[in-house]
């Protein structure tokens, strides 16, 4: 007795089928009737992915942008500037340190990216706020 064939996917234009034959009553042997290849997803350099990038970018550059300001360090070059009276070399030195220190950043969380899993990344750095916000909230009832 031979039953219909079931049609997997399709691989070079052509459908693979797996054909069931029991073996005897109550046994059924899958044999495919053409080696099956997974089938890859087609992605082109499209501008999404370019928009993507971009986005990236931008959301890294607004939220960096907004956190530096009028916090100590600029603070600290605002005052090294006009004590210099450079703030050319000020602004080289200070954006040389801004992107030293981004990039260790950037390689440390590539680092970690590729031992850890997003969820194991995202839980350890939601403790750590939470005990460095538990820790200032101490500080503020003990002082």
């Amino acid at each position: 007795m031979k039953l219909d064939s079931v049609p997997l996917g399709i691989s070079d234009g052509s459908q693979t089928e797996i054909e069931l034959e029991p073996k005897d009553s109550n046994d059924f042997n899958l044999t495919p009737a053409i080696a099956v290849e997974p089938v890859q997803p087609v992605v082109a350099d499209s501008p999404q992915k370019q928009q993507s990038a971009l986005v990236v970018f931008g959301t890294t550059f607004v939220t960096i942008f907004l956190a530096e300001i009028g916090d100590k360090t600029q603070l600290s070059t605002l005052l090294m500037s006009a004590e210099s009276h450079s703030p050319w070399v000020v602004f080289m030195g200070s954006a040389a340190a801004l992107i030293s220190t981004s990039l260790l950043g950037v390689l440390l969380g590539s680092w970690i990216a590729s031992r850890l899993s997003p969820k194991t990344i995202e839980k350890s750095s939601g403790v750590m706020l939470l005990v460095i916000s538990l820790m200032l909230f101490w500080d503020v009832f003990q002082g």
